[in-house]
């Protein structure tokens, strides 16, 4: 699929594992890892969800799309924020020099692994509930999405293995 030295980037809801699988996986294949997230949280010097509630999702989605955008990087497992997807600029940028694996979760695992999810720093309309966003998202990360790995009742070292097991099937690591 793609070079050797390209990067990983890993996609999907709050909740799928993508900072926990990502420094797993950035771990057992020698790469760095960076969360985008933290990238944005600090450059702001606050909280994704403080951002949301002071400016807005807009202006979070605006922050994160200059991050991705900004991102020139080689040989990083690169875990996004979940409202990266939104960004068809960020997302083709990331895809120039990675291959984008879609953590895949379904709605009722997500809901149970996010225990507020009002301190997320979702990116939603205002009264937009959780199941609105998944169905909103899904077609997203199946659009961008190299290799889908569902995550679905499986811990973090599962999905770790199951990443790293579908890398080397499409000759990536």
């Amino acid at each position: 699929m793609r070079e050797k030295s390209s990067n990983i980037i890993l996609i999907g809801m709050p909740g799928a594992g993508k900072s926990t699988v990502g420094v797993l996986l950035a771990s057992k294949i020698s790469r760095n890892f960076l969360d985008t997230d933290l990238v944005i949280q600090e450059s702001q010097g606050r909280a994704l969800q403080d951002i949301v509630n002071t400016e807005g999702q807009a202006a979070l989605r605006i922050l994160e799309e200059e991050v991705l955008l900004n991102l020139s990087l080689q040989n990083h497992v690169i875990a996004t924020g979940g409202s990266a997807v939104y960004s068809e600029q960020g997302m083709t940028h990331l895809a120039s020099d990675g291959i984008t694996l879609f953590l895949d979760a379904d709605q009722a695992t997500l809901e149970a692994r996010i225990h507020n999810l009002s301190m997320r720093g979702l990116v939603r309309q205002p009264g937009q509930t959780f199941s609105q966003l998944f169905n909103e998202r899904l077609p997203l990360y199946r659009k961008y999405a190299d290799i889908i790995i569902n995550s679905t009742g499986q811990t973090q070292e599962a999905v770790c293995a199951k990443s790293i097991a579908e890398l080397r099937k499409n000759n990536v690591i």
